[in-house]
């Protein structure tokens, strides 16, 4: 272990020893525990014991996830030791990573290698993911390939979200939060009976934060939010053996999330030069910025914001034939974005500093079909087959205005970039268990896949009003005319198999092997274009992204259930993998979306429970990963930086840890009172590819904690928490600045805030 890495666990052991027990992931807090306690989840699409899945799998209740105020999926990252998040100032720039894997690309034309699925909904762009879950029953995290049931773009894992089901009994409730730095939410639903055989249930939300960043020019607080939302879902019974399910939901969002400086300098890999810019410098000085790892002030023209609006509808039919069940799962979702941003993040135009402002319009539409027939269990056979259709359209219209000072001129120039792509999927699948015996069985699936994947790009230019094209015409990423579209239909298969035993009937083995597919992809971006007359078009066709993967564990509980543990150690080897790649093309930078090369994945898993007696709990999780490049395919024209062979894959610590504690009590014989808290450590992280060294975030640790009263029926509570008690400042994200510098974006948590959450259930 570093020393670093040591000294980031004394920290978190010294923190320990002050916290007193929290529930986080114990099986009495989740709704859809069995009456023995254990959690039950869908991973398989059957109803199972979470100690009983051979897959690692972390499972979260929605009142664990409410009590310490999780509310998306970057917050999920942050108690989820496997599980990491790239942010950035659009949704649609945003990703999840699995086990140090993930997907970076602003290009429409390629798909998460994490699949995030709501209510057996597979979501087609990884942005589609990143707002505000809202009330759930669950969210289920699935680690490793899950091709083989859950669809194409799942090759490193799978978030499945498991959203508030209706109730047969009447139930209402109101939740409200506020903080010492003004943040607010407010959440309320109601659920029952609306009919004979019919239940309904209706959630709404409202989320507003102004943010921990000023802007001194606008004198506006920024990087915060507004979110408001709504879902509702029937459930009928017209027949005893058929089950209707139609939900619905909206949501909208106002996110002004922006990166500040740090240093006004890069430093360059792998020679170490680190170059300083003293015209950055002077202006954040006479702005009355001081960059630094702390440092939450900016000063740009306007303030960069993004409007999302996510909304969609499913059908689900559930038919019983004897004691065999068909699933039906018709789905639409469409999905817009907006984004206005100060792409040089300055407010003063200069000699060597041009103004860049971007204006990005996104409109994604999605269509699905899945249907599914499962088995009964307790035969020597039992399976779950089916077939699976989406097709995904998306439509960018990208403008980009350059200012340059010339001559003592303001003299602009603007690019306009229409492009999309269009996506067809086609799939049959299947999994089955062999039982041997009653304690012994084996298990094996696969997934055939049909991909069909277009795109269109066209980019004008005021800098060549007669679209000739000629590369003398390129302006700090505004290039001259562009003209291209393509096409391109593959198969691939996804497959998985293993062996799985019970050695005890509370201890369960396995051992996996899975190939994990995602399909061809396309470079399609503002800025692509041709590099000269000999060279392809940067919009090639990408190869498939495949992984091999082995995986073993063992997993169960000890002492009636007052002990639960699983451990997991696995090898994944990436093939093809897609990744972005920043180049420099005509002095101007190009994202670049690349076949990168191989990379892998290893590394152990530990999560350990500990409920001595009813109401004490401690949750501990713990990762060690090591990703990392094996060898990379240098993209044409790269500068010779980038031979990066065996350096670390970006968002992906070493270690990092979390434990959970509580402790729940009486007062009397209708209160009770819970003492909690809880403890992140991470390891060092590189944010970057190109293996920058100004792009590393040190380790850190993160304590929370919180003190309620409750209800003795749990029908209300109050609550108040203190999130980053060490005032520990971070980055999620370090970059290059777009034109000097190193930029940070400042996560929620960057200094400790205090608030008070109530709710109370009718």
């Amino acid at each position: 272990m570093t020393k670093i890495s040591f000294r980031l666990v004394r920290s978190t052991l010294l923190a320990s020893a002050m916290l007193v027990p929290v529930t986080a992931y114990a099986a009495a807090d989740a709704p859809d525990a069995a009456a023995s306690g254990e959690i039950v989840v869908t991973a398989r699409y059957r109803d199972e014991s979470i100690q009983q899945v051979p897959i690692a799998i972390t499972a979260v209740s929605g009142a664990s996830l409410n009590e310490r105020g999780i509310h998306n999926l970057q917050d999920l990252s942050a108690t989820i030791p496997s599980v990491d998040f790239r942010t950035s100032a659009s949704n649609k720039d945003r990703s999840v990573f699995v086990r140090g894997v993930g997907t970076i690309s602003t290009s429409p034309g390629v798909e998460s290698s994490v699949s995030t699925v709501v209510d057996g909904v597979v979501l087609a762009r990884p942005g589609q993911a990143t707002l505000d879950v809202g009330e759930v029953s669950r969210i289920e995290v699935l680690r490793g390939p899950q091709g083989t049931l859950f669809g194409k773009n799942s090759s490193a894992g799978v978030i499945n979200v498991v959203t508030a089901a209706p109730s047969e009994a009447f139930h209402a409730y109101t939740e409200g939060t506020a903080t010492t730095d003004e943040e607010y939410r407010l959440k309320a639903g109601v659920t029952g009976s609306a009919a004979s055989n019919v239940t309904a249930r209706i959630d709404g939300l409202y989320a507003k934060y102004d943010g921990n960043v000023r802007n001194l020019n606008t004198g506006s607080k920024v990087n915060g939010y507004e979110r408001y939302g709504v879902r509702g879902k029937i459930e009928a019974r017209p027949t005893e053996t058929l089950k209707l399910s139609l939900a619905g939901d909206y949501l909208h969002s106002y996110d002004d999330a922006t990166s500040v400086y740090t240093s006004t300098s890069q430093t360059a890999y792998p020679t170490g030069t680190v170059t300083n810019s003293a015209p950055l410098a002077a202006f954040l000085s006479g702005a009355g910025i001081t960059p630094s790892g702390s440092n939450r002030e900016l000063s740009t023209n306007f303030d960069t914001n993004v409007r999302d609006k996510n909304y969609g509808g499913s059908l689900t039919g559930e038919l019983q034939l004897g004691d065999y069940s068909i699933t039906s799962i018709t789905a639409y979702r469409e999905w817009k974005n907006r984004q206005h941003q100060d792409n040089d993040g300055l407010s003063q135009l200069s000699a060597t500093f041009p103004q860049i402002e971007d204006y990005g319009k996104l409109a994604s539409s999605q269509l699905s079909q899945e249907l599914r027939l499962t088995s009964p269990k307790g035969g020597l056979i039992d399976y779950v087959v089916g077939a699976y259709y989406m097709r995904a359209k998306t439509d960018e219209t990208y403008t980009r205005t350059v200012t340059r000072l010339i001559s003592g001129t303001a003299v602009p120039v603007t690019g306009v970039a229409n492009y999309g792509v269009l996506s067809k999927n086609y799939a049959v699948f299947g999994e089955a268990n062999l039982n041997f015996t009653s304690w012994l069985r084996a298990f094996a699936g696969y997934r055939s896949i049909w991909d069909d994947l277009s795109y269109y790009h066209e980019r004008t230019s005021t800098n060549d009003p007669t679209n000739s094209g000629s590369s003398s015409l390129d302006i700090t990423s505004i290039r001259a005319y562009h003209q291209s579209q393509g096409s391109t239909s593959q198969r691939g298969d996804s497959y998985r198999g293993g062996i799985q035993a019970d050695v005890t009937p509370a201890t369960h083995a396995y051992f996996t092997y899975g190939r994990g597919y995602k399909g061809s992809a396309y470079n399609v971006y503002f800025n692509m274009r041709s590099l000269n007359a000999t060279t392809p078009l940067d919009e090639i066709v990408l190869k498939p992204e495949t992984s091999d993967s082995f995986e073993a564990g063992i997993k169960g509980t000890a002492l009636d259930g007052q002990v639960t543990y699983a451990v997991a150690v696995y090898h994944t080897k990436f093939h093809n993998y897609q990744a972005n790649y920043n180049d420099v093309v005509g002095g101007a930078q190009v994202t670049r979306l690349i076949n990168a090369g191989t990379v892998e994945s290893k590394g152990v898993e530990l999560e350990f429970g500990l409920h001595p007696i009813p109401g004490l709990s401690l949750d501990t999780s713990l990762a060690y990963t090591d990703a990392k490049v094996v060898h990379f395919n240098c993209p044409v024209r790269a500068p010779t930086s980038c031979d990066i062979d065996g350096q670390p894959l970006p968002f992906a610590p070493k270690w990092k840890l979390y434990s959970n504690f509580s402790y729940r009590f009486a007062l009397t014989d209708s209160l009770n009172l819970e003492i909690q808290s809880d403890v992140l450590l991470k390891s060092k992280t590189q944010y970057s590819l190109t293996q920058t060294p100004s792009t590393v975030q040190p380790g850190y640790v993160i304590w929370n904690a919180s003190v309620a009263l409750l209800g003795a029926d749990d029908s209300w509570q109050v609550r108040g928490f203190v999130k980053n008690l060490t005032n520990q400042h971070y980055a999620t994200l370090l970059a290059n600045g777009v034109l000097a510098g190193t930029s940070r974006f400042v996560p929620r948590d960057d200094k400790r805030y205090g608030g008070i959450m109530l709710r109370k259930g009718f």
